[in-house]
């Protein structure tokens, strides 16, 4: 099974100021909609970023160890059948290396800090 050390997650600032008010985040739009979080791998998160938020700024980079959340990870198909991390549960904030803004660059794409695969 392909396991990543740390997976990413974008969501909106609002929505992860609301996760560290109340200590676990359990998703956000298509997360609410499909019953798991998704997240990406530091080689998908950026065409994650140009397919499903495109434009968008006022975003969140989410860090996450992922090798710590146990059996609800789960990785699944999904474009172009490459496997993803999607979490059936809350996101406990102690699984979270870092958080930075997802600023827009002046081309109006999104720019990405350096990411550890």
């Amino acid at each position: 099974m392909v396991r990543a050390q740390t997976i990413y997650k974008i969501c909106p600032a609002e929505a992860w100021d609301e996760a560290r008010r109340i200590g676990r985040f359990a998703g956000c739009g298509d997360d609410l909609a499909c019953g798991f979080i998704h997240f990406s791998t530091a080689d998908q998160v950026e065409t994650t970023a140009l397919r499903h938020f495109a434009g968008r700024d006022g975003l969140i980079l989410v860090a996450v160890a992922g090798d710590g959340l146990g059996a609800a990870l789960k990785w699944e198909p999904s474009r172009g059948d490459a496997l993803f991390p999607h979490l059936y549960g809350p996101l406990s904030l102690s699984a979270v290396l870092w958080t930075r803004p997802l600023r827009l660059g002046a081309d109006g794409a999104h720019v990405f800090p350096e990411l550890n695969p």
